[in-house]
This record gives C-alpha cells, structure tokens and sequence, in this order.
C-alpha cells in the first residue's frame, strides 16, 4: 500500500528533518490560529453553564525529543494501522465522474465545434470527484491527573498515535484535542489543539506528544467545543470520540448530577445537528461513564494494550 506519509518500512516520513527549526512566519500563523480557536470556543459556550470559566487553548510545541517519543510508540503500532487502512481504502474509492466540462485548452476528448470559436479551448475534460469526505473524525483526550495512573496516559497517547496515522493514511480530516480544568485561577479551563482539520501539518504527530496527566476534567465544556468544531467541518459523518478514565470533576461545583445532566444535555443538543458521540472508557469510572453516555454510545476497554486497534477499527466502519 502506498502513501505519500509512509517509507517503505511502513513508518511515517516527515517533511521537516528538525522539527524544531519552525520559521518565525509559521509561528505567528501558529498563534493567530490558536486566536481564532480562542474566540470561537469562547463563543460557543456563551450561552452555556460554562460562560464565566476562564479559557486558554495551547497550540502545543514540538521538539527533537517529542520525534524520538514518537517513532518509539508509532513502530510497533503502524504494522497493524496499515493492515486496517489496506482492508479500508477500497471503501473510500469513488467513482470517475463520466461529466465532462467543455472548452478547455487541453483535455481528453476533442471538441470540433469549438473550433468556430478559435480560443485555442478545442478539448473537454472529465471533472473530477467533489463528493465531500465521507467522514470526519473528533478526539478528545481527558488530560486530568488520574489519567497518570495504571498506565492509562500511554495507552492514550498509542491509541492516539493510532487513529491520527489511520486518518493519514484514509485522508480522513481529524480533530484531536486534549483538555483539562483548574490549571490556574486563570485557566478553569485549558484547551490544547494538537491537530485541527483547518491548519494540517505533517508535525502535528509530534505535538500528540504533549499529551499530559495535568489537573481536573469538565468534560461537558471539551465537548461542547469539540462537537460544535465539528458542526463546520465538511463530512457526511462526524464521529466524536472521548477518551477518558473518570467522571467529570471541575472546581466549584462541577460535578455528580450537576456536570452529569449537562453532558448529557450537551450530548442531546449536538446529535440533533449530526455529531455521533462515543465514549472509551479506560478508567475506575466505567459505569458512570456509561450512565451517562448510554450503552449505545459506550465502549469498554477492558485490556489497554487493545485500546488502538480498536479505535481504529470502529472509526473503519463508520466509512
């Protein structure tokens, strides 16, 4: 199978041989991107319970260190990433579009009648696909402190690593957000945009290596930005996917049947515009988890080492 990311070995290529010689251009348009994320999530929880929580979102860094973490985790993963997208990509061919458009300068079919014109636009060509992808993927990753425990923070950080090649390799837009709450007084919420279906970067893979255990978690605020994020990206399904090892816990009082009732309603609003929800449940909370996404909506991963492969396969059939 050929992709323009993958050596012949299967591991990811990388256009930048030092990640950290990013231009001062490229950071500036680094930070007035993470601006826009800014104004935009702001207004989007607006009109919510979280309109006076305090919010930053990080465009995460990248250095020669986070490359190395990298290539060490993505290795083992991408043999079976691979053999996913192989039994994939046929799902994703569309058909050669039989409509031609006429009076072009070069093309495959000859126009006679256009010669009367004498334009030099004698020939039509078959235009090509405008079928928008027929899916776009969303990842948030709970970056609260029990996160470190069990080694629940690297089997998130693979399982990451796997989804972001998978979509690589399909040309699937993904989304990958990680967050967490009570930071700072200025930060009850921090937001940290490792990838973004509007701003791709082939280094975006070595910002999936700030993925941090950090502070508490106020699941209902990432989701409402991530799922309303989604809402404007092109796509027949959009699938939103949490990973997450606890129950929603966020100074002051965000949480029990406060935080739960408004994830839940959170959940209801953004499927009503066409975001499929899922959780994967990696931690001691399982049942509330499922309780308040419904079964429907829950995934239970029982063995960590299998959280990867499994993501990536569910994502494969909602192609």
């Amino acid at each position: 199978m050929e992709s323009s990311d993958m050596g012949e070995d299967g591991t990811p290529q990388y256009h930048q041989a030092n990640p950290e010689t990013m231009s001062d251009e490229a950071k500036q348009k680094d930070r007035d991107f993470r601006k826009k994320l800014s104004r935009n999530a702001r207004e989007v929880v607006s009109d919510s319970i979280h309109k006076r929580v305090k919010l930053i979102i990080h465009r995460p860094d990248y250095g020669i260190e986070s490359e190395q973490e990298y290539l060490s985790l993505s290795k083992e993963l991408m043999p079976v990433v691979r053999e996913i997208a192989r039994k994939t990509l046929p799902l994703l061919e569309h058909e050669t579009s039989s409509e031609f458009a006429k009076n072009q300068y070069y093309g495959s079919k000859f126009q006679a009648d256009s010669i009367a014109y004498q334009d030099f636009r004698y020939f039509a060509k078959k235009r090509p696909p405008t079928e928008s992808p027929s899916l776009v993927v969303g990842l948030r990753v709970d970056e609260s402190a029990s996160m470190s425990a069990f080694g629940r923070l690297e089997a998130a950080k693979r399982a990451v690593i796997a989804v972001y090649e998978f979509c690589q390799i399909c040309h699937i837009p993904i989304l990958i957000y990680g967050d967490t709450a009570d930071a700072s007084k200025l930060e009850q919420m921090s937001i940290y945009a490792y990838t973004d279906f509007d701003k791709t970067d082939s280094n975006d893979r070595f910002r999936l290596m700030g993925i941090r255990a950090r502070s508490n978690n106020r699941d209902g605020m990432a989701l409402r930005i991530m799922a309303d994020r989604l809402t404007v990206a092109p796509g027949q399904t959009k699938l939103l996917i949490s990973i997450s090892d606890g129950q929603p816990k966020a100074m002051d009082d965000y949480t029990g049947n406060y935080a739960i009732k408004d994830m839940q309603q959170t959940i209801d609003e953004y499927e009503r515009k066409g975001i499929t929800f899922l959780a994967a449940a990696i931690g001691q909370d399982k049942d509330v988890i499922n309780q308040i996404y419904g079964n429907e909506r829950f995934l239970d991963i029982t063995s960590l080492t299998e959280l990867p492969a499994k993501l990536v396969r569910i994502i494969a059939r909602y192609l």
